[in-house]
């Protein structure tokens, strides 16, 4: 009985974790890394509140209802910026997620109001849950080996013509300082929430 608590604690953890750095990204950000660093801990935050274990929080069965808008309007944010690249696609595809998770939550049959991760089993369309979790396994994998790299050269100084230092200015000209403006930090939190993706869609 414990089981599907603990992981719902330690899944709201990590988003909530994920959520205060992408906050802190957007302060140290200007520009499109600011607005995808918005968008970022919008998600890492309403994935935190979707994983509270029940016993804390017994959301109602209309709960999926405000997810869908929340997330359903996320989407029609982030279609307008694909032509600007970068990482809005995965923006839009995470989004496009939580918008599916949360009409599951609310089909006949499953944990109305509950998560799929902390409350078991929901509805959902197998195929496009698969579809869903290749991606994410995918991204995870990419995403992990570009963070090995960069963590083992983060201690080195900014050569001449090189990034700016973890002080200097970002290149967006924002009033970006110290560690929350440093690359492997927004790479680390587009990890942690594809992990924590993966988590809630697999028992989708």
């Amino acid at each position: 009985m414990w089981e599907p608590a603990l992981s719902g604690w330690l899944l709201c953890a990590l988003c909530a974790v994920t959520g205060l750095s992408c906050l802190l990204r957007m302060r140290a950000s200007a520009g499109e890394e600011r607005r995808g660093a918005g968008a970022e801990a919008v998600m890492g935050f309403g994935m935190a509140v979707m994983a509270l274990p029940a016993a804390v929080l017994t959301q109602p069965g209309w709960s999926w209802a405000v997810y869908a808008a929340v997330f359903g309007g996320a989407t029609l944010h982030a279609l307008p910026a694909l032509r600007r690249g970068g990482h809005h696609l995965h923006h839009l595809i995470g989004s496009l997620a939580m918008l599916y998770m949360a009409v599951a939550m609310g089909a006949p049959g499953a944990h109305a109001g509950h998560p799929p991760a902390v409350a078991g089993p929901a509805g959902g369309i197998p195929v496009l849950t698969g579809a869903l979790l290749l991606y994410y396994v995918g991204y995870v994998l990419h995403a992990g080996t570009r963070l090995v790299p960069v963590a083992a050269t983060a201690g080195r100084p900014a050569t001449a013509g090189g990034p700016a230092a973890a002080g200097g200015p970002s290149t967006g000209g924002g009033p970006s300082t110290g560690w929350a403006a440093r690359p492997e930090l927004a790479l680390a939190c587009r990890l942690a929430m594809a992990l924590a993706m993966l988590a809630m869609l697999v028992t989708l």
